[in-house]
């Protein structure tokens, strides 16, 4: 992660729980590349006729050896500013831990870097405004004042003294890391820029392309470059390209891009003003585009229909399109060819019954159970906990209407149900974990509501999901632990214990049913394995 001085941060972006992306250049690709702009501290100390650091930590420093090449001003902003960003937190840590030495050792470093950065981007870029080079001007001197600030730290033997300049030091620091930070926003604004006026001006598929490519690699390096390309113009130009029949090969591409700029709420905002989301059902609803330029549009659908992002609430022009786009994403998860293609329709589907009630009855007049329940089986289409996920969400959002329950039924939906109680994850990662318990704890929801029709309550208990609500609830093993889980799992026995209590023991009544909710859930929590 690089971190804005100031607040700003350039993380990894990602289509929360619904996309994956394909990085164009693989982990270990861009280690190498890395690997070829550092060297350690020792090799350019014993270069430089310098004593090494005998600190333990020393091993740890990395010192930029190159740039990424001529002519590349984005690579060389995007690296320099990783390393300079990574140099100010490590300073900041060693001023924590008052190590004065490695502070001044690290301060003159870090001259060298922001130095080298503002020579190696003059000599690449066009002229540099008169802001940029005041910024400039005003991050050297910071630097300058840092490491002489430092230099005469090491000669402070006074406890006292030491402790008013450390608050000097840390000001300094956090006035050089604005400057770092507003200069290199004001670059990579510059940039940008330069990438979206060159996209509205071609004409040529191949340029387009590839300037297309270098925006997607952009959005890849966090929210703050996101804002930066939809203030920029980024959105509207994308759209412009998706609304051109001569680039329909880039469709995918623009497609892709924009999903990742519309993690940002000023993205969503730019999409609104540019009828993207009728762009966008147009796209849809078209079937000569082919099912990989619909997919990635479906992926938008979800991302600018996602419950994390607030502004999505006021989507008005989505409200318009939304019938023929539910209609759509419901075709395109029955005609899915595979899993990635099902996952995006299904979460933008599954976004969308968050986004507006009328949604889930579109979907019952749409059979949209059976489509999704049909898919259940199908491993092509669904093979991994984070498309049940989905699933079950749109079952979860639908199952407040009465007529669902009668649909679930026929469709044999409470056996798979009961099925997703049982999910596990294969790998063992954090998000496939993570996905598990969303899918465990949506099953129960599901469940619990369901079962207000006492058809779905008594097939329920006859294919024994009491039995394992109650291993739920006692094994915290099988949940991993998770409270969310629990409590949901607690609401769906207690519900079907009012439709039949004779499935229950007596100890799991006086435990889990009887006591208030809030009692049983401190019960559970706190049981060992021991009791299952």
């Amino acid at each position: 992660m690089m971190a804005l001085p100031g607040g700003h941060h350039l993380d990894s972006v990602t289509l929360p729980g619904q996309r994956l992306h394909l990085m164009q250049v693989d982990s270990v690709q861009r280690w190498m590349e890395d690997l070829k702009l550092m060297t350690e501290c020792e090799c350019m100390c014993v270069l430089q006729a310098k004593p090494i650091s005998l600190e333990e930590d020393a091993q740890g420093d990395l010192i930029l050896a190159g740039g990424p090449g001529p002519g590349d001003p984005l690579q060389l902003l995007l690296k320099r500013g990783w390393v300079i960003s990574t140099e100010l937190r490590r300073i900041g840590q060693k001023l924590a831990q008052d190590r004065w030495a490695r502070v001044h050792s690290m301060s003159v470093r870090l001259t060298c870097h922001a130095r080298s950065m503002v020579s190696e981007y003059s000599a690449v870029s066009r002229n540099s405004s008169k802001e940029m080079g005041q910024i400039e001007k005003l991050l050297m001197e910071k630097c300058s004042e840092l490491s002489a600030v430092t230099e005469r730290c090491l000669q402070v033997e006074n406890e006292h003294a030491l402790k008013s300049m450390k608050a000097c030091v840390s000001e300094t620091l956090s006035m050089l890391g604005q400057h770092f930070g507003q200069l290199l926003e004001l670059a990579l604004t510059r940039e940008v820029q330069a990438l979206v006026r060159k996209i509205d001006a071609s004409d040529n598929i191949y340029t387009t392309e590839s300037t297309t490519g270098n925006l997607f690699s952009l959005t890849q390096e966090g929210a703050p470059l996101c804002r930066i390309i939809a203030k920029e113009g980024g959105v509207v130009a994308l759209f412009k390209i998706c609304r051109q029949d001569t680039f329909r090969c880039l469709y995918p591409q623009a497609l892709r891009t924009l999903a990742s700029i519309c993690c940002v709420e000023e993205g969503v905002h730019q999409l609104e003003k540019v009828d993207g989301v009728l762009c966008l059902a147009d796209i849809l609803t078209d079937d000569s585009h082919s099912e990989a330029t619909r997919a990635e549009a479906a992926a938008v659908v979800a991302q600018v229909t996602s419950p994390h992002l607030p502004v999505t609430q006021h989507l008005s022009s989505f409200m318009e399109s939304m019938e023929e786009i539910v209609t759509a994403l419901v075709k395109l998860c029955q005609e899915a060819s595979s899993g990635e293609v099902f996952l995006l329709a299904s979460a933008a589907l599954a976004n969308i019954t968050f986004f507006d009630t009328m949604a889930c009855e579109m979907l019952l007049q749409l059979n949209a159970i059976r489509v999704l329940l049909e898919a259940c089986s199908d491993k092509q289409r669904v093979d991994t906990p984070y498309t049940r996920d989905q699933i079950v969400t749109i079952l979860a959002n639908m199952s407040v209407l009465e007529q669902c329950a009668s649909d679930i039924i026929q469709e044999n939906g409470v056996q798979l149900i009961m099925g997703m109680l049982s999910e596990k994850p294969r790998s063992g990662t954090p998000a496939e974990v993570a996905a598990c318990e969303r899918v465990q704890q949506k099953a129960a929801v599901t469940l619990a509501r369901l079962s207000r029709d006492p058809d779905v309550a008594r097939e329920a208990v006859r294919l024994s999901c009491m039995s394992r609500l109650i291993e739920l609830c006692r094994s915290p093993s099988e949940r991993n632990s998770s409270d969310a889980v629990l409590v949901a799992c607690l609401a769906a026995l207690r519900r079907l214990a009012g439709v039949c209590p004779e499935g229950l023991q007596d100890s799991d009544f006086q435990q889990l049913v009887q006591p208030r909710l809030v009692d049983s859930f401190l019960l559970c929590s706190n049981m060992e394995e021991s009791f299952v």
